[in-house]
């Protein structure tokens, strides 16, 4: 299922493509692929090219591991995700590697990689869907992540599938058309006030 975003100005095909959907297909993402999302991630930019970010993954080849994430879920992510043939979380190294003195933008950064994949992956056909509705504490205690490293976001990645097969709360989510703010909402010229007047037509 396409659902091309409706934009104000020309962008990039990828950036046009992608979105969130709920609706995966059961069908193994193949090694090959995983590594092609890993390399985009791994060429994302960082502050002092820190690259503080690491992904925990597990695949339904793999059931343990993509059980011990798929447990970390809050329960409405479950009734998706469940088909979701991979599963990831993305941690970031919240401490700079030599100095040992927080790294602010390390959030920011480990966020860069992931969107680096997210495009990757639609490049591939692939689709992903990031989630903020996950245990943090089980997370670090069942996932075994160290002191210094916080998670970030859980990502499903797979292949389409039918929307039919969500629940219809769901489903309707997943047919409604895409929504965004205006660009006009949120960019400001030189301070913080009204946008510039390039923006108004």
């Amino acid at each position: 299922m396409e659902k091309p975003a409706e934009t104000q100005y020309p962008i990039h095909d990828l950036l046009q493509r992608r979105w969130s959907p709920r609706a995966f297909a059961e069908r193994p993402v193949e090694p090959e692929q995983l590594q092609r999302l890993f390399e985009a991630a791994r060429w994302a930019p960082s502050s002092n090219n820190e690259q503080p970010w690491h992904f925990i993954v597990g695949t339904k080849d793999d059931p343990s591991g993509h059980d011990r994430l798929f447990d970390c879920l809050k329960e409405g992510n479950k009734k998706w995700a469940i088909r979701a043939p991979v599963l990831m979380l993305s941690v970031a190294r919240v401490n700079f590697e030599d100095e040992g003195t927080p790294n602010r933008h390390a959030w920011h950064d480990t966020g860069m990689a992931a969107f680096s994949l997210t495009l990757q992956a639609t490049a591939l056909g692939l689709i992903v869907h990031q989630m903020a509705g996950f245990d943090v504490e089980k997370a670090k205690t069942d996932l075994k992540i160290p002191s210094g490293y916080e998670p970030v976001a859980m990502i499903a990645v797979g292949y389409p599938g039918d929307p039919a097969e969500l629940p219809d709360y769901l489903r309707e989510r997943e047919l409604k058309p895409r929504e965004r703010k205006p660009v006009t909402g949120f960019v400001s010229s030189g301070i913080w006030n009204g946008p510039p007047g390039w923006l108004i037509r």
